[in-house]
């Protein structure tokens, strides 16, 4: 299943690019997502940073669905970073997203644009859950939460950029 999001942030790619490599703003957006456990590790290496969230996180899924999936769910987002903007100011990551123990994932693509004094962020990906004849049933609630984790990362990002 493809999910594109996008949301604008007021600020420019570096400050919105800096606050997503802040390791106190990342644990602030697993706490904010009532994350029961969670850990957050930020490295540069030559012309990437990697950021690195892991979240134990309640099941918010249609009770049939937990049964497979399980509660409560650990996630673990892994973002590669571009560690120079493109000449226009421009950042770009890619994304996977695991369920641990699970057959599901999302990989795709974060961009970071400028957009007048502002930026836009938007994230393309697919999800798959490789359950046969139930996988198909089950992306759409992934894609849910992964819309509802956004919301709550641009909700923390106003007071951190100061709007």
């Amino acid at each position: 299943m493809e999910l594109q999001e996008t949301q604008d942030y007021d600020a420019d790619p570096g400050r919105v690019f800096a606050m997503f490599c802040d390791q106190a703003w990342r644990e602030e957006t697993c706490r904010a997502m009532h994350a029961i456990d969670y850990s957050v590790s930020i490295e540069r290496s030559g012309d990437t940073v990697v950021v690195r969230t892991t979240r134990v996180l309640p099941a918010q899924v249609p009770e049939p669905a937990k049964s497979l999936v399980g509660d409560p769910l650990e996630i673990v987002q892994t973002e590669s970073w571009t560690a120079e903007p493109d000449g226009d100011g421009t950042r770009r990551a890619e994304v996977d997203l695991r369920i641990s123990k699970q057959p599901a994932s999302m990989t795709g693509t974060i961009t970071l644009q400028p957009s007048g004094s502002s930026t836009r962020r938007t994230v393309t990906g697919d999800i798959r859950v490789k359950i046969p004849l139930l996988g198909r049933r089950i992306e759409p609630e992934i894609a849910k939460a992964i819309r509802a984790a956004l919301e709550k990362e641009q909700e923390c990002a106003r007071p951190y950029l100061g709007g």
